[in-house]
């Protein structure tokens, strides 16, 4: 089947950039529920490694575009001898259609799946189980990103980065503080009427509604579904601007008062504004979404020793933190914030998060309701005017 057929992606090319591109779809949003959508493709297939080959001095990873530190890639080549190609996708629907429809055949080694398809991928024979003896350095990960709901132990895959959801507000325009997703909404339908942008995922915008009323983010009820398709037909569509998941840029410029992102995006418009001081970053006080994208070993890998030579690289502390510095999101790695702070590494509250703050972030989820959620977020983006 042809990744395109099905898939309803709602990827804006400029989120092929550097290092935002992959935050395509946020674990659980994308195109339809990937279970039924392999379920579609093809039939069943077990789980396991089918063993692969050494290979040679040469590496085939398929990934979100920018999303690797080009210097780390440079200076794991020239250590190990072992060359890279890199492929992108801008879709978690996108890496399932490629790798289903090659069903081990893909010719790719890695690959970077978002946490909640971790566990589709793996039932349907599509990665595989990793041989934790040839990553010793999976100790140097914090138990909270290698012993996760998702893949327990890490039988199916490695923390890459992780991050979080919340807004930045433009302060000469919204003179009030805002702290909260109930402030972030009231503030759309007000002093940011028409000058707001909302993330360019059904999921995470669904989450905005839910944390702000203090429902369950991942919920199936019916009433709160469409509680939330109301409310955000009638009271937030009118007032946006745009809905884009790649917002650095118009964090940087200046092109709206009140938008919805990803912390590492955030970051790096903050930095890149000539007034870095206009903008105020909001980690939501009622919670969010956290995310975790992982290097997993496709079935069928053909370079299976530079496969785990790599992998174990990428944890060594000193190229987590200059990952960490590139991208501007949490490794994982344990120490790490310590030593970027120790490095001077600029804003290193807007990529770490504290314990606090971590106990209402919660990892979004397939559901069976992905459909509703889907066609109210087109419904959304068409009563703005923006479909």
């Amino acid at each position: 089947m042809s990744s395109h057929e099905p898939i309803k992606a709602l990827i804006p090319r400029e989120m092929l950039g550097r290092g935002m591109g992959r935050r395509a779809f946020l674990g659980g949003a994308g195109a339809l529920g990937l279970t039924a959508f392999l379920a579609a493709c093809s039939g069943n297939s077990s789980a396991g490694s089918s063993g692969g080959g050494a290979g040679s001095k040469t590496l085939n990873m398929y990934s979100w575009a920018g999303y690797n530190d080009p210097a780390v890639i440079e200076d794991f080549t020239a250590r190990s001898g072992i060359s890279i190609t890199v492929d992108s996708y801008g879709s978690n629907p996108e890496l399932a259609a490629k790798l289903n429809a090659a069903r081990g055949t893909s010719g790719y080694d890695i690959c970077v799946p978002t946490h909640s398809y971790v566990k589709q991928l793996a039932e349907q024979g599509l990665i595989q189980e990793l041989d934790h003896s040839r990553l010793p350095n999976l100790a140097n990960l914090d138990p909270g990103v290698s012993d996760t709901t998702f893949d327990p132990g890490s039988k199916y895959s490695v923390c890459k980065a992780w991050g979080s959801t919340g807004f930045v507000y433009d302060t000469t325009v919204i003179q009030r503080e805002l702290t909260s997703w109930a402030d972030f909404l009231d503030a759309a339908q007000n002093e940011a009427s028409g000058s707001v942008s909302i993330m360019e995922d059904q999921k995470e915008c669904m989450f905005i509604y839910m944390f702000a009323n203090g429902l369950p983010p991942n919920t199936t009820d019916e009433a709160h579904l469409e509680a939330y398709r109301e409310y955000f037909l009638a009271n937030v569509a009118p007032h946006v601007q745009a809905f884009a998941s790649a917002t650095n840029a118009s964090v940087a410029n200046n092109e709206r008062a009140l938008i919805h992102c990803w912390n590492g995006d955030a970051r790096l418009g903050i930095m890149s504004n000539a007034d870095p001081e206009r903008y105020k970053w909001v980690w939501p006080s009622e919670g969010a979404n956290i995310w975790q994208d992982n290097y997993s070993i496709v079935e069928g890998a053909q370079n299976l020793d530079a496969a785990y030579e790599f992998i174990n690289d990428q944890l060594d502390p000193e190229v987590s933190l200059k990952e960490l510095s590139y991208l501007g999101y949490n490794t994982g790695v344990a120490g790490v914030e310590d030593a970027a702070i120790e490095a001077g590494v600029e804003r290193p509250e807007m990529i770490f998060i504290d314990a606090e703050r971590m106990k209402k972030l919660k990892y979004s989820e397939i559901t069976e309701v992905d459909q509703f959620i889907i066609s109210t977020f087109d419904e959304i983006r068409a009563a703005a005017g923006q479909a």
